[in-house]
């Protein structure tokens, strides 16, 4: 498992916050996890002072965990991608704050939708995402943005490898871009998870695999091209188990965080089972 990180997303709730995060992960059994430095859907935060970050980093440290590997994620609420000026400054405020936020806890790895045409042409939006990176990165102190695949649900930037090898082109400062391969959404987008190999060549020759810094480790709950984005339980969706675990064991992601985003059931995660039955390389019913 030297090189295998696995985890999941984990909440960060007061008292404990970020030390709290880290406990519940380790608890799951894993050596990686991602976590939101506030609620995703707004860009309230709390102080950085208040987040444990010493207690944190001192934790991590003492189970031998690299914090280098551990994962934020950029809240939904923002769109790089509008053409609106005044929204598209908000979201790169809100963008240079987390990154700046990001490199204060001591994470290298920062997770983001990349945005949505809903008021313009996808190539514009293409654009302006890269324009927001650039801005952001202004103030970067060397905290990698990481362009989510998306599902193709409604009008997001990013079903396509494509189109995040276009915004990436753009983007000036090269060492400080990223990108982040859901299984499940490229499946509902309408790549072929099962044929890794078809995938990672493809995501090479498009992006370039060098970019590929962090997975979320998803099952789905549709048939590929749907467009949907509604995550399953690992193996129990269309996507499958034994695909999944290709995605956790192959030589080329090797040290790439892989981090799970499934649904809790029956109001309980059930992280502690998956990466159980994906280091044991062996399916068994764990609902």
């Amino acid at each position: 498992m030297s090189n295998i990180l696995l985890g999941s997303h984990v909440s960060m709730t007061k008292p404990d916050y970020l030390l709290g995060s880290a406990q519940i992960a380790m608890s799951y059994g894993a050596n990686t996890f991602m976590v939101y430095t506030g609620a995703p859907q707004n860009s309230i935060r709390t102080p950085l002072n208040l987040l444990h970050v010493e207690e944190f980093k001192s934790y991590l440290r003492n189970q031998n965990i690299d914090i280098n590997k551990i994962v934020v994620h950029a809240p939904y609420i923002v769109n790089l991608g509008t053409s609106d000026k005044r929204k598209h400054a908000i979201s790169v405020q809100t963008l240079k704050t987390e990154v700046y936020r990001t490199f204060e806890i001591g994470c290298k790895f920062l997770v983001l939708h990349p945005g949505n045409a809903t008021d313009t042409s996808r190539e514009e939006s293409i654009k302006n995402i890269a324009d927001g990176i650039n801005k952001i990165n202004e103030t970067n102190n060397g905290v990698t943005i990481c362009l989510e695949t998306m599902s193709g649900k409604g009008n997001e930037i990013g079903k396509t490898f494509q189109e995040l090898a276009e915004i990436i082109k753009l983007v000036k400062n090269k060492h400080l871009i990223g990108v982040c391969l859901d299984t499940c959404h490229i499946n509902d987008a309408g790549y072929e998870d099962a044929n890794i190999d078809k995938i990672l060549n493809d995501f090479d020759k498009t992006i370039g695999l060098k970019y590929l810094k962090v997975i979320h480790l998803n099952d789905s709950k549709n048939k590929i091209g749907s467009n949907k984005d509604r995550h399953e339980n690992i193996g129990y969706g269309t996507i499958g188990f034994d695909t999944l675990l290709k995605y956790v064991y192959d030589k080329r992601l090797d040290g790439i965080p892989k981090i799970l985003e499934t649904p809790y059931y029956d109001g309980k995660p059930l992280y502690k089972q998956e990466i159980s039955i994906l280091k044991n390389k062996k399916w068994i019913d764990y609902r």
